[in-house]
This record gives structure tokens, C-alpha cells and sequence, in this order.
């Protein structure tokens, strides 16, 4: 009986690939720029920009100039735009790799003209309703005709996008629609992350900038998932065992068997990224006669175990492995699960250094 202690990650770059054509597909005829910050929400930045690179990928988001650099070598002909712009921390990166900063400020705007590299037309990112980074009207009417022209492409970001009835995808839409007619006449534009790309046509614009979905997670919950799952994460039975009828899971012994049981120790808990939130609400997904079961976590998530209700099953033993995502029980799955989202889950799981990690082209 083999005996397997470490949990697995496999991340089907093929499947992501087509997720981003499909999305390309539907951008037509915007630019289809993928969104890659965060080391591609955790799941390896240069692995993903390789793939999509090679699929025909020329346009990649990122937050820091330094995810930009590292980026580089894979998308040698790319145009890389830094989200969070550029400051004396990141000038030098922003000039060796030939990066495009976003300006997001009329403070980051008077040090990029006084410290920027001429050659570099970086983009500007104007305020629609969001109130988070970005240009206020009050502040354009401040640009000089020359700075206003400067910029190789505006942006803004859909706060409500999500929501596709929601008053603020419109009220955004006629926002954007009115400073770029007044203050960007000219200038390429782009609104839409993965989400507004479903709301259609009118929110596409020259680019879409393409993350969430692209890695399979649903952005348009109000409609069925177009995106492929692009996730695999299993973990091994340490331990079978009978739990008596009154005996106590876990710490804080939050869980009682309330009958005679039978539980399974998995290896994985929030010290691989897994939420803690996950404690009595979340489930592990084992197989019997090629059907899903879906064996409920009792207890406390620990750091390195969860322990499952296994008591439906004959045929579980020692070194099978449950699974945590997959296409029965998706990162959305879980997320909601755990009372989160995907993002924020696949951007702690992914950069977890204790799994075996691989990919599948």
C-alpha cells in the first residue's frame, strides 16, 4: 500500500490557454491583454506568460515593476503595463525592462516628467466611480493639451461588474464615455477586466484586461461558467480510524460524533493555504465506482491536517488522495465554502511552497 505525506497542485496551462482564446473571442476586436500580477494570482507567473505567450499573448498586466522584470524573458516582445505605476523604487526596473507604468496620480504624473523615460508613453488611469486609484476630472482640468496627449491609453476599472443589472456598470460606462470624449479624444482606451467583458460590446473598448476568468473562475455569477476549471488540488489520507459515538474532533473539540464514524486525516491545512474557514463548513471530494463523494470537514482546519467524514465510503484507506478543487468541487466551490472568493483563494494556495506543484501543457 503506497504512502504518499505531501498535497499536489496541478495547474492545466492548456485549459488556460483556451479559457483565454475564448475570452479573446469575445473581446473581438479589443485587444485581449492577460492579467498576470500577483505571480499570475499565485499560480506561476512565468509559466502562465510562456503559455500565453506562445498562444499569441503580446499585452500582460501587472501590479509592481518587479513582477514585470521577472516576466520579461518570457514575453520579450510584449507590452508589460504596471498597475500600481511607478516611483523612485521601481524607476529603474520600469526603464531596464521597458515597462509601461499607469500613471494613477497627479503626483506620481510630476515625478514620472521629471524622472520617466521619454521613450516609454505610459497609460493614465482616470476616476469613474470606483474611488480607489485614478485621475478626478477636477484633476485632468488641471493637464497641460501636451500631458493629455501623452498617454499611450487611458483606463478605469468596473466596480460592479460582476452584477450585471447593477446602476454603477452604467453610470461607470457614461462616466468613461464622457472624459475620454472630453479629455482623451484620441487615446486608445480600456475598461473592462474579465467581468465587464460578459456585459458585451460597449464595455470592450480597445482592450480587455483579461485575469480572473482566464484561471477559470467565475466573474459573471449570474450566468453559467464558460471558463474551464484550470485547478487540481489533492491531498493524501494519512490515517483511517473508527470515531466512537461521542468522541471529540479536532482542537477546541468544536465537533461530537453524534453515532458511530469512520474519518479520514488529510494532509493539508492553513499552513498550505487552505482557509481556516473551512472548519465543519467546507468538503473533501473522494471517488468510489468513478462517483464524487463529498465528505464533509469536521472540526477545526489545523495547519497541517483536516480531518473528513469518510463514514459513506468502503473503499478508503491510507495513501488515496481527496480532493480539495477540481471540476466536481470548484475554486468557486470552495471559496464560497469558506466564505471568501476564488481570487483570494487560488492567490494563497498557489504560491504555497509546500506542495508538489506541477503543470500540464
Amino acid at each position: 500500500m503506497p504512502i504518499y505525506t505531501t498535497p499536489v497542485l496541478n495547474i492545466n496551462l492548456k485549459k488556460l490557454v483556451e479559457n483565454y482564446n475564448l475570452l479573446k473571442e469575445l473581446s473581438a476586436p479589443a485587444i485581449a491583454a492577460a492579467v498576470v500580477k500577483d505571480d499570475a494570482y499565485g499560480l506561476g507567473a512565468a509559466e502562465v506568460v510562456n503559455a500565453l505567450y506562445a498562444a499569441g499573448c503580446r499585452h500582460y498586466y501587472v501590479a509592481h515593476a518587479s513582477e514585470g522584470v521577472l516576466i520579461r524573458p518570457f514575453a520579450p516582445a510584449a507590452e508589460i503595463f504596471v498597475l500600481q505605476g511607478v516611483g523612485e523604487d521601481s524607476l529603474a526596473a520600469v526603464k531596464e525592462a521597458r515597462l509601461t507604468p499607469v500613471i494613477c496620480s497627479p503626483d506620481m504624473l510630476k515625478f514620472w516628467n521629471c524622472s520617466g523615460d521619454k521613450a516609454i508613453r505610459p497609460a493614465i488611469q482616470i476616476e469613474t466611480g470606483l474611488n480607489r486609484l485614478g485621475f478626478t476630472e477636477k484633476d485632468l482640468e488641471k493637464l497641460t493639451a501636451e500631458e493629455l496627449q501623452g498617454f499611450s491609453y487611458v483606463l478605469s476599472h468596473l466596480s460592479c461588474a460582476d452584477e450585471a443589472a447593477h446602476f454603477m456598470n452604467t453610470h461607470q460606462l457614461e462616466n468613461f464615455h464622457r472624459l475620454k470624449a472630453r479629455f482623451f479624444p484620441k487615446t486608445p482606451a480600456t475598461l473592462s477586466a474579465s467581468d465587464g467583458v460578459f456585459l458585451g460590446d460597449e464595455f470592450h473598448f480597445d482592450m480587455t484586461r483579461l485575469g480572473a476568468a482566464m484561471y477559470g473562475i467565475n466573474t459573471a455569477p449570474y450566468r453559467p461558467n464558460q471558463m474551464q476549471n484550470i485547478l487540481e488540488l489533492k491531498a493524501p489520507v494519512l490515517q483511517v480510524k473508527p470515531l466512537p459515538k461521542g468522541e471529540f474532533v479536532g482542537y477546541s473539540a468544536t465537533f461530537r460524533a453524534p453515532k458511530e464514524m469512520k474519518i479520514a486525516i488529510v494532509s493539508i491545512g492553513y499552513g498550505d493555504g487552505l482557509p481556516r474557514s473551512l472548519s465543519s463548513r467546507g468538503n473533501v471530494v473522494f471517488y468510489e465506482e468513478n462517483k464524487p463523494h463529498f465528505c464533509p470537514i469536521l472540526g477545526r482546519v489545523s495547519m497541517d491536517n483536516i480531518i473528513c467524514d469518510v463514514s459513506a465510503l468502503e473503499k478508503v484507506q491510507t495513501g488515496d488522495f481527496g480532493y480539495l478543487i477540481n471540476d466536481d468541487y470548484t475554486v468557486d466551490d470552495i471559496a464560497r465554502d469558506a466564505g471568501t472568493i476564488a481570487y483570494e483563494l487560488i492567490s494563497n494556495l498557489g504560491k504555497n511552497k509546500r506542495f508538489i506543484k506541477s503543470y500540464l501543457a
